[in-house]
């Protein structure tokens, strides 16, 4: 097809703009930086309105005014909020008072830990303590009289000495306990404004995004506007109630075994499981700690730590797959890298921050022609097609993946249907490169090599048996079977080895075509043989033996001109004496030609379009021979 063709590319670009690239992102980065302390406010602002708005837009619905229904959103997500900060801090508290009670049983434990795993190693430790003395003494003899003269000294009681810092004001007090609140209250403070202000006037932002991004493309804008929005408020919903499920079970189950506090670590495992692949890890330390130190022997810190990797199992593996699906759009990689790197910029903060920051990104990459190698990089796409891949495992020489990569797709498709969809891709991009001059000899004896290695590793595969009625109904072999009464099986002459000879038209390109064509035909139960790819030179073309063939069919994957085609056609109608030609086009259908002849039949598509033309040519003779004595002589047109 057309699109597969890959477009050229610009390999010089104008002098400066690598550089004028990265001094523009390293200005941004800078100014990230050092715009945190307003830039983490607006961010947060920024999260909290996509999850309010669509609460908002349902109080909206039923008649509520947006003022009134924008402070009744703010306020129930933050009374929420904050609740649930008091909750943690009381329940911190708590625990803060109950933790020297269990100092004693955890120094137990760690005792006799270290007394089982140590056990054998105390006579060496004494040892090496001998060793380290006598070392000391050899190479500082003075050092070990003086310690001596110390010892032997009496034991002189020091004199205590008492700073005492005079008692502090009211006002010193004050300042004291309000100090460490004031950024928190401010930061909270600002954030509840900005939440507060994005609702009200979201859709004069709205407006004013998009006439700063460009009017002139207000489709382009509003796609980009509402894929941002959609994916952004579903994913922190879904984030929001899977974690919070997480967190109310997590809590459960450790009231249930006994730890202290569970109210606490469930909470703490919400808040942690934003942090992508280790939040509930670390969510687990303390927890786990204290289930060593509460319990008398252990068999509350293995029920807390199966806890905690079931339940991390089950949300991992069954329900986000099903619940998010594609809603972030970012790839691992891409998770790991953004989650480093806002972390270092904006500290805890970036790191909540880190995957929808990234979302925004990635929506702004596919959106913005020039930004579009953020979602190239960041996203969760396909690099490269399947198609683009198995050509580059071609250019590569790895049969080794681009088998793998058939027996996937094998999995739900047949083997023809890999032939047409992928493989003739693979071979129609590579001869767009051999056309503009890129494949040297090397890459193409690779292209080839592969290709032949992935035929005879997929030689023995068998489709699913799966059977369609309406495809079988309407196929063309089936309208054949069905108006012509046409036998069901192959004809014994055309069953045998090379019955039907598969030449390449002008390549290595057509001998990997012709290869493919050849084995889909053995599959069929037609006897084919594939030739190499100077069969048709001048050296090997007369000493060729044509006997065994009913048919010839010649392969074009790229371009081939009337006069290459004609010029084939009569050299082989000389020497096969009769047998039937078939031209199988396998190019771009735009770039097909059909030769003005009706001495050939030509056939334009990919391997099953081939395959059925040939299938039908031989169950047409043998209905012929079943008429006709002798038959084998008519020419069918």
């Amino acid at each position: 097809m057309a699109d597969t063709v890959p477009p050229m590319i610009k390999l010089q670009q104008p002098k400066g703009t690598a550089l004028i690239n990265l001094a523009v992102a390293g200005l941004i980065v800078t100014g990230l930086y050092f715009a945190r302390e307003i830039l983490v406010p607006v961010a947060l602002a920024v999260l909290f309105s996509f999850v309010l708005a669509p609460f908002v837009i349902r109080l909206q619905s039923w008649r509520v005014p947006r003022r009134l229904a924008v402070l009744v959103a703010v306020f129930v997500g933050f009374s929420i909020i904050f609740s649930l900060g008091g909750l943690m801090v009381s329940q911190a508290n708590r625990l803060a008072e109950e933790l020297p009670g269990y100092q004693q049983t955890l120094r137990d434990k760690i005792q006799g830990l270290r007394g089982v795993a140590a056990s054998g190693s105390s006579t060496l430790e004494r040892a090496s303590k001998v060793l380290r003395e006598l070392d000391s003494e050899l190479h500082n003899p003075a050092r070990g009289q003086a310690i001596d003269g110390l010892r032997r000294q009496p034991n002189d009681k020091p004199i205590p000495v008492e700073i005492r810092q005079p008692d502090p004001g009211t006002l010193t007090t004050l300042v004291a306990i309000i100090q460490p609140l004031i950024q928190p209250l401010t930061t909270t403070g600002i954030v509840v404004i900005f939440v507060i202000f994005i609702l009200m006037q979201r859709q004069d932002l709205r407006n004013r995004f998009i006439r700063l991004a460009g009017s002139q493309d207000m489709q382009r804008t509003t796609a980009a506007l509402d894929d941002a929005g959609q994916r952004l408020s579903r994913l922190f919903l879904n984030q929001i109630i899977v974690n919070a499920s997480f967190g109310l079970l997590i809590g459960i189950g450790l009231q249930l075994i006994g730890v202290p506090s569970a109210p606490l670590w469930g909470l703490i495992a919400v808040i942690l499981r934003f942090v992508p692949y280790v939040g509930t890890p670390i969510s687990a330390v303390f927890p786990l700690i204290l289930a060593a130190a509460v319990g008398t022997g252990w068999e509350m810190l293995l029920m807390t730590l199966a806890l905690f990797a079931t339940l991390q199992l089950f949300a991992a593996q069954v329900v986000e797959p099903q619940v998010y699906g594609r809603s972030s759009g970012l790839s691992p990689v891409a998770i790991v890298i953004s989650a480093s790197f806002w972390t270092w910029l904006w500290g805890p903060i970036g790191l909540v921050l880190a995957t929808p920051l990234t979302v925004c990104l990635v929506v702004v990459g596919r959106h913005v022609d020039r930004l579009q190698f953020l979602d190239i990089l960041l996203g969760n796409q396909p690099a490269l097609t399947p198609p683009q891949l198995v050509y580059q495992r071609m250019l590569a020489g790895d049969p080794i993946e681009a088998s793998q990569q058939a027996q996937t797709f094998l999995a739900d498709a047949s083997l023809e249907d890999y032939y047409d969809t992928i493989m003739l891709d693979g071979l129609r991009l590579a001869e767009a490169d051999s056309r503009l001059g890129r494949l040297d000899r090397e890459r193409m004896d690779r292209v080839l090599t592969t290709v032949h290695e992935v035929v005879d590793d997929l030689e023995t595969h068998e489709d699913a048996a799966v059977v369609e009625v309406e495809e079988v109904e309407t196929s063309p072999l089936a309208r054949l079977d069905t108006d012509e009464q046409l036998p069901t099986s192959v004809p014994e002459r055309w069953q045998q080895p090379g019955a039907v000879l598969c030449l390449p038209g002008s390549g290595k390109l057509d001998e990997a075509a012709a290869v493919i064509l050849a084995q889909i035909m053995k599959r069929r139960g037609i006897g084919a043989v594939a030739e190499a790819a100077d069969a048709l030179s001048m050296s090997r073309f007369f000493s060729l033996d044509l006997s065994p063939a009913t048919a010839f069919c010649i392969c074009y994957v790229g371009k081939p001109s009337d006069a290459m085609i004609q010029y084939t056609v009569r050299r082989l109608s000389k020497k096969s004496k009769g047998g039937r030609i078939i031209i199988a086009l396998l190019g771009s259908e735009s770039d097909a030609v059909t030769p003005g002849t009706r001495d050939i039949t030509t056939v334009v598509g990919d391997f099953t379009a081939v395959a059925d033309l040939i299938a039908e040519i031989a169950f047409k003779a043998a209905r012929a021979a079943e008429v006709v004595p002798d038959a084998g002589k008519v020419e069918i047109d």
